[in-house]
């Protein structure tokens, strides 16, 4: 169950879970136990036979190709519920553990990512849209989850990453009807920007312009295009126009491809499950996902990071 083309991590990374996660889990499972009034003590009667690894690879599979709790539960010779109880117990603690950085630190929040830009001033910055199922006719808020570009039910999830393409956060989960934009400030971004330090840059894309000025050019997004009725501009200036959103389209593409190396957790294909346990699954593939790209990846060939473009001036 260790090989890679089930769980989608190294036999090292693995380890380091088992070695990260499992006294977590334990004491949790402890402190449960300890929490009700008990006839006997603590340790006492039948053992778990299926226990934290079991439990762990479970999760990981059940997360790597999206597969139903009977199916995993079928794989590992063990009841459904045993599975289901599995899932809930670990994936809180695979969310908790936050995006591995280059100097072993975690980011948990975006508070975290700022802080962190502060001594690596330049991110890239996306949402990305999961399907999710209907929620049932009647209920309130039904038509929230309908996302205005998608023409489906979904939930979009907030994507930082470094130039070289690393994950540094994944999270601020908000239903498919929200703008990015709107889904950003809600998020309490522009506070965090206007008090990060200087020189710090997030490239995005043109669904967030306007948070430039919000932000004072901490976040830089491409030129609008010209109008229409604009068409007595000069040829030159037309092509440097779209010289320049081919550039700014160009230097962003890597956090697009992190987007994708997430939807290859194939349980972000479409999400079947509960939407309220959605953020937490993200995150915590977010979390092994930043071990995959910091533990598994060689780095014997360094990429070379291109500075990104100067901020706009400001009027």
């Amino acid at each position: 169950m260790t090989n890679r083309r089930l769980t989608g991590l190294s036999r090292s990374v693995i380890e380091g879970l088992v070695s990260e996660v499992g006294p977590r889990w334990r004491a949790q499972h402890h402190d449960r136990l300890a929490a009700r009034t008990r006839h006997r003590r603590i340790g006492a009667g039948a053992k778990h036979r299926f226990g934290f690894v079991d439990r762990l690879l479970a999760t990981l599979v059940h997360l790597r190709h999206g597969l139903t709790h009977d199916v995993v539960a079928a794989w590992f010779g063990v009841n459904r519920s045993t599975i289901s109880r599995s899932i809930a117990e670990i994936r809180p603690l695979l969310a908790e553990r936050g995006c591995l950085v280059r100097d072993g630190a975690r980011l948990r929040t975006l508070s975290d990512v700022v802080a962190y830009l502060g001594h690596h001033p330049q991110a890239l910055m996306d949402a990305t849209e999961v399907r999710v199922r209907r929620p049932i006719a009647g209920r309130a808020g039904r038509d929230r989850f309908v996302s205005g570009k998608a023409r489906l039910n979904t939930i979009k999830a907030l994507v930082v990453c470094d130039p070289l393409g690393r994950l540094l956060f994944c999270g601020e989960t908000r239903p498919g009807s929200m703008h990015d934009l709107t889904q950003a400030r809600t998020a309490g971004l522009v506070d965090l920007l206007l008090n990060a330090p200087l020189g710090v840059q997030i490239l995005a894309d043109a669904g967030y312009q306007g948070l430039g000025a919000d932000t004072a050019g901490a976040v830089i997004t491409p030129m609008p295009k010209p109008l229409k009725r604009q068409t007595s501009l000069p040829p030159s200036v037309i092509a440097a126009h779209e010289a320049s959103r081919k550039r700014h389209s160009s230097q962003r593409i890597r956090v697009e491809h992190v987007i994708g190396h997430l939807k290859n957790w194939r349980i972000l294909g479409r999400y079947h499950g509960r939407r309220e346990s959605f953020d937490t699954t993200t995150r915590a593939i977010a979390g092994l996902l930043s071990d995959h790209q910091h533990i598994d990846r060689t780095e014997h060939n360094p990429k070379r990071v291109r500075a990104l473009p100067a901020a706009p001036h400001i009027r």
